[in-house]
């Protein structure tokens, strides 16, 4: 079954569009009519932009950078209808081991960036009285994983405070959701599952691509998604003819 939404004349921003989740995410939006600007750190490589993908440079842990670069798109464009919020680090280090500055680079990556961005396009969401943002958990927050406690404590905290903000935000007919998109074959899953841990993946859940979520992301981002401090699991992936 092949689904399609429309998103003419609606402007995304997606944080860490870069590569993976984020990338396919801003693609399929610009394809459906909208423009998507990607915030991400890194430059764009060729190819990446045009075609209704815009591209901002911008690290997600300055606050006042992203308030900036949400300033200028809505300067640009008038409006910000979603902000897909997945810049995210994970690096892999032992507690007893791991390195005070490297705990707070990643809570403030994949916490803080969250926090700043969505204070940034929630006055101008407000003021439209409408708007949708997506905020990546991850199974981890949940179960836990050696190597991986910043990671895992970052999205046990997104995970909290996406139904908090939910909450505060639903009479503005703001929505807020939180996807846990599953186990995803990421430029960022490949670096934190070498070898047999990515087999164990494969033979476990099953490994999806970023485009096999782009089609859930697009309907929370659409009105068609009339919930709000849900949550949107995506926990096995079925096999493929």
């Amino acid at each position: 079954m092949h689904v399609s939404f429309d998103s003419t004349g609606e402007v995304l921003v997606v944080t860490g569009g870069a590569s993976g989740i984020g990338a396919a995410l801003a693609g399929s939006f610009a394809r459906a009519g909208g423009t998507s600007v990607v915030f991400d750190v890194a430059a764009p490589q060729p190819g990446q932009t045009g075609h209704g993908v815009e591209w901002v440079q911008v690290d997600v842990s300055d606050r006042d950078a992203v308030v900036a670069a949400v300033s200028a798109v809505v300067e640009r464009h008038g409006r910000i209808d979603g902000l897909v919020a997945g810049a995210a680090i994970q690096p892999r280090s032992d507690v007893v081991e791991m390195d005070p500055a490297e705990w707070r680079r990643v809570l403030s990556v994949n916490l803080d960036g969250v926090v700043w961005a969505s204070q940034a396009v929630l006055p101008h969401m407000i003021k439209r009285r409408s708007g949708s943002i997506l905020v990546f958990a991850s199974g981890l927050a949940n179960m836990g994983r050696a190597q991986a406690s910043a990671y895992a404590a970052s999205k046990g905290a997104l995970i909290s405070f996406a139904k908090s903000l939910a909450a505060e935000v639903a009479d503005d007919r703001v929505r807020v959701n939180t996807v846990f998109p599953g186990v995803i074959d990421t430029p960022q899953f490949q670096s934190a599952n070498p070898g047999a841990e990515r087999e164990h993946w494969a033979k476990t859940t099953g490994i999806g691509t970023p485009e096999d979520v782009t089609g859930p992301l697009l309907f929370l981002l659409s009105d068609a998604a009339t919930m709000t401090g849900s949550t949107l699991t995506r926990d096995r992936v079925y096999p493929k003819e």
